[in-house]
């Protein structure tokens, strides 16, 4: 039952991804900061998907993704129709790795602790479904203040 409304989720949630970075008109922007906002929604869009990967794919789904988190903060001008792509396929990824779990997994150790302290698999993916709506509405933010 989680499963399936955490796949409606996340699939609900990286589609609204996929259209706020197609919404920008101008792609360069999509990499630009301004005063307080630290992180441009290239960046955020980068972070998430190697978050997703990492999380999901790499520590449940074996995928072997290797993740390379101080890139995501820091490459830039990745063509908006790449971003696409791997947001797509990060996507597929998030929802194979969900496929393959049970109840049962669910509620089992998830390996790592990356909150500092240990927690079910099925809490860890509803943390991250929390993380990816935030930085979801930080790109929102972002596309609405400095589109113009």
């Amino acid at each position: 039952m989680i499963t399936e409304s955490l796949k409606s989720l996340y699939t609900r949630d990286l589609i609204k991804l996929k259209t706020e970075i197609e919404a920008y008109q101008n792609e360069e922007i999509l990499w630009k900061t301004d005063k307080n906002i630290l992180n441009s929604a290239g960046n955020l869009c980068l972070h998430l998907i190697g978050n997703l990967n990492h999380f999901f794919g790499a520590v449940l789904g074996n995928s072997g993704y290797v993740r390379q988190r101080d890139l995501e903060f820091s490459l830039k001008n990745i063509p908006r129709t790449e971003l696409i792509k791997n947001i797509d396929a990060t996507l597929t990824v998030v929802i194979s790795t969900l496929d393959r779990l049970s109840t049962e997994d669910m509620e089992k150790a998830y390996p790592l602790e990356p909150l500092g302290y240990p927690m079910t698999v099925g809490f860890f993916m509803i943390h991250l479904i929390g993380h990816l709506e935030y930085h979801l509405g930080q790109i929102n933010y972002h596309r609405r203040l400095l589109d113009i």
